[in-house]
Order: C-alpha cells, then structure tokens, then sequence
C-alpha cells in the first residue's frame, strides 16, 4: 500500500532532486512522486490519470498531468487536502520547466 508523502517529506525529496541528477533521472523521480500521491486505489479509481503519468515523457507532459491529477486526489480526499499535496509537489519540477511554466507563489492582482 503507498501513502501520501508528508509536506516536510516532499521537502526532503525536493533537497534529494535538487542534487547533480541528469534531468531524466529527476523526471523519474517526480512521476513516482506523483503516482505514490495518487496511490493504488487512486490509480484503480482513475485509471486514464495513472496512465498519463506513466506515459508522460518528460517535465513538461508530467507537469501539465498535475491537473487530471488534482481532479482525482480531490475526488479521493477532498480538495483542501489536495491543493496542499500538489502544492508540495510543484516544487520538485523548480528549474525543470521552461522559464514562465512554474506556479507562481502569490496570486495575480488585477
């Protein structure tokens, strides 16, 4: 049985990615990252979710699954606790993005 990666986790994780790794290397490590948060019954539950993560590849199609993947966590667990996971797991594709792709850490202001 998996189980969500803690927040602090996820940090941990991050230190481990932001080390000399090649970027497919990283890319791996962020696919798993993302089916271990969507986990075995989220997986069964939301199949075509687990299989666009699986197949994603490289960053880019991995981080545009974020969003079938914060549908199926929110369906499983209920948004608030979903918004924090994916929260902590844009992290782990800091520099793996073009320049303009990362989340922005405060909301526009119109």
């Amino acid at each position: 049985m998996t189980r969500w990666f803690k927040l602090d986790g996820l940090g941990a994780w991050y230190a481990r990615l932001s080390g000399h790794k090649s970027e497919h290397a990283r890319v791996e490590d962020i696919r798993f990252a993302m089916l271990d948060l969507l986990g075995d019954i989220g997986a069964s539950q939301y199949p075509h979710v687990a299989r666009r993560i699986r197949m994603g590849a490289d960053a880019l199609d991995l981080w545009y699954a974020r969003a079938d993947l914060m549908a199926a966590l929110a369906g499983l667990h209920g948004e608030k606790k979903a918004r924090k996971r994916m929260a902590a797991l844009s992290e782990l594709f800091d520099g793996m993005l073009p320049k303009g792709m990362a989340s922005r850490s405060t909301s526009l202001r119109l």
